[in-house]
């Protein structure tokens, strides 16, 4: 065997022991064995989910409560999708001891008008409204092809949370992905609104969302009561 045979051989054992152990990697994330965020609970104590029907018939009451404090419920997305699971999960939320709130995930290509009453006709009345403040979630991740522009995007965007705030009297939280809110709602008025920030590779900086009330810190998390991968939360307010 010559020397430029047992190279070749040695780099392909490496590309392949090296593919192996990605593979195992992302398995083991994908199991949830792993995560790149590990908040002190100390600093941390509030945490919750954030659940839609992609986790299926949820058992809320296996959930564990020294670990769960909250979860935020999909209700409905653009201007006629409404999650089928949020009646029960919302009910079953409540009555086994969550706090809860909604969520709508706000579609790049409609208007805020329609999303707005889209949203407000699947909340539960006034009265069963959960502690929690209503939330829009602003994303790429599943969202439509059109990108409007700033102006556009505030325009409707304004629309929503003023029907929203008429008609609830709160002040929704704005879910954000890094690169939406630079793209969209940096040095704009929206910054200023509490922010629900998702980074589940490191912490996100406060200099650069000083509105962050909720960070989304992981998205793999398997607990029990639920089949399948969950997204985990911690509230900032209690530090």
């Amino acid at each position: 065997m010559t020397r430029l045979h047992r190279i070749c051989i040695f780099l392909c054992a490496s590309l392949l022991g090296l593919g192996l152990l990605a593979a195992a990697g992302w398995g083991g994330y994908q199991a949830g064995w792993w995560r790149f965020n590990y908040p002190d609970r100390d600093l941390y104590p509030v945490h919750g989910i954030d659940v839609s029907h992609h986790q299926g018939e949820i058992d809320w009451s296996k959930i564990p409560k020294d670990k769960i404090q909250f979860a935020y419920i999909k209700a409905s997305e653009g201007g006629d999708w409404k999650d089928k699971s949020f009646a029960r999960n919302w009910q079953e939320a409540e009555r086994n001891g969550f706090a809860t709130g909604a969520y709508h995930f706000f579609t790049l290509c409609k208007d805020g008008a329609s999303q707005a009453m889209n949203f407000l006709d699947v909340l539960p009345s006034e009265d069963d409204a959960g502690a929690m403040a209503p939330a829009i979630d602003l994303e790429y991740g599943g969202n439509c092809s059109a990108r409007p522009t700033r102006q556009r995007l505030h325009r409707e965007l304004g629309a929503m949370i003023g029907m929203i705030q008429e008609e609830m009297g709160r002040r929704p939280i704005l879910y954000v992905t890094t690169d939406f809110y630079r793209d969209y709602l940096a040095g704009s008025e929206f910054a200023a609104f509490p922010l629900w920030v998702r980074d589940i590779y490191g912490k996100p900086s406060l200099d650069e969302f000083p509105g962050a009330v909720l960070w989304q810190y992981a998205a793999n998390a398997h607990i029990e009561g639920i089949s399948g991968p969950v997204d985990l939360n911690i509230s900032f307010l209690t530090q």
